[in-house]
C-alpha cells in the first residue's frame, strides 16, 4: 500500500488498537494472573500510556502518579529489561534491551535516541515497547567515547555525538539490529527501527541502506539525500511537528521522491506540536500529539512487523 499525502491532525487515519496486542497481552495475563496486566490496559485496550498527563501546574496530579506507578508494576510483570553490550566491527557497543517475558520468538525493534545520548527517556520507550510485544534494543551512540553515562551533562553528549562521524552511527545502527537478529528470541525476519530527531534521520538513513528492516517509525527526522530514495524498500511512516520548521522544508522535495519511486510510506503531522514533542521530560512535550503519534507507531509496527 502506498501513502499519497502528508496526512494532517491530531489522530489523522489512526486506527484502534489491533487484535494481536490484545491476544499477546491476554496471553500474558494468563501467565501472570491477570490483574497486574488489566491495571496496564486501562481504556485503551492493552496501550501503555506514555505518561501521566500534567496538571495545570505542569506536575502530575496524585491520582496520575498513582496510576503511573501501577501500570509501571504491570509492566515489570510483563517484560525483563535490562543493559547489554555487543561487538560490532572489533569494537563494544553498549544498549540496553527490553524483552517481553512471555515465552516464544517475537518480532524486534532497533531504537535509536536523540542528540543528547540514551537518556531514561528512552529506556522508558524501550520498555513500552517491550510492553507491547517487541523485543526492543536501544544503542548506546555515545559507545565509542564511553557511552552515555560517562558525560557529566548533555551538552557535553550533544558535543560528543557531533563528532562522531554518520556512517559510524548507521553503521553501528545497523549492528544492533544484526544482534537482534541474532537472539533466539527474535524473529530475525521481522525487525522495525524508531528513532526521534538526530536519531529520526539515523533511521531515514538506515532504511534507504539496510534492506532487512521490515519497518521505519523516524519522528521529526532529517531526510536522507533524495537520490538515496530508489533504494528505499522499507515502509516508513514518517512522523512530524506541525511548528517544526526546519525538518518541515525537507518535507515535500522527500515525499515527490518517494512518491515518484512508488514507495510504501505514509506521513503524519501534528499540528501545534513542535520538534520533540514526544519527549515527555522536555520542554516540547505536547501530550496528546505523543499519544496519538504512540497510536500511529504500534498501527505500523502491528502491521508490518506482526501482521505481514
Amino acid at each position: 500500500m502506498q501513502a499519497t499525502g502528508f496526512a494532517t491532525g491530531l489522530g489523522a487515519n489512526i486506527g484502534a488498537n489491533s487484535l494481536s496486542r490484545r491476544a499477546f497481552l491476554g496471553r500474558l495475563a494468563l501467565l501472570a494472573g491477570g490483574s497486574a496486566v488489566v491495571m496496564a490496559c486501562g481504556t485503551q485496550g492493552g496501550t501503555i500510556a506514555p505518561s501521566p498527563t500534567p496538571s495545570s501546574t505542569g506536575r502530575p496530579t496524585v491520582a496520575a502518579d498513582t496510576a503511573s506507578a501501577a501500570s509501571q508494576d504491570a509492566l515489570d510483570v510483563m517484560i525483563e529489561a535490562g543493559p547489554v553490550q555487543f561487538e560490532a566491527n572489533g569494537d563494544t557497543l553498549l544498549g540496553y534491551l527490553a524483552r517481553p517475558s512471555l515465552p516464544g520468538l517475537h518480532p524486534g525493534v532497533l531504537l535509536v535516541h536523540e542528540n543528547r545520548g540514551l537518556l531514561p527517556h528512552f529506556l522508558d520507550v524501550t520498555r513500552r515497547l517491550a510492553g507491547e510485544g517487541y523485543v526492543t534494543l536501544a544503542v548506546d551512540m555515545l559507545s565509542r567515547k564511553g557511552g552515555t553515562d560517562s558525560f557529566p551533562d548533555t551538552s557535553a553528549m550533544l558535543n560528543a555525538l557531533r563528532g562522531i562521524p554518520t556512517d559510524q552511527i548507521v553503521a553501528d545502527g545497523n549492528a544492533g539490529v544484526r544482534y537482534l537478529q541474532d537472539q533466539s528470541f527474535v524473529e530475525g525476519n521481522r525487525v522495525g527501527a524508531m528513532g526521534f530527531c538526530f536519531g529520526g534521520g539515523i533511521v531515514w538513513l538506515m532504511a534507504v541502506g539496510n534492506p532487512d528492516l521490515r519497518a521505519a517509525v523516524p519522528f521529526y527526522g532529517s531526510a536522507p539525500p533524495l537520490e538515496d530514495v530508489a533504494n528505499l524498500q522499507v515502509p516508513v511512516l514518517g512522523i512530524y511537528a506541525g511548528s517544526d520548521a526546519r525538518i518541515n522544508a525537507g518535507v515535500p522535495a522527500l515525499e515527490a521522491a518517494l512518491m515518484a519511486e512508488g514507495k510504501n510510506y505514509r506521513f503524519v503531522t501534528y499540528p501545534g506540536a513542535n520538534h520533540a514533542f514526544f519527549n515527555d521530560t522536555g520542554s516540547r512535550y505536547h501530550p496528546q500529539a505523543a499519544g496519538e503519534a504512540w497510536l500511529a507507531t504500534l498501527d505500523w509496527f502491528e502491521e508490518h512487523l506482526m501482521d505481514s
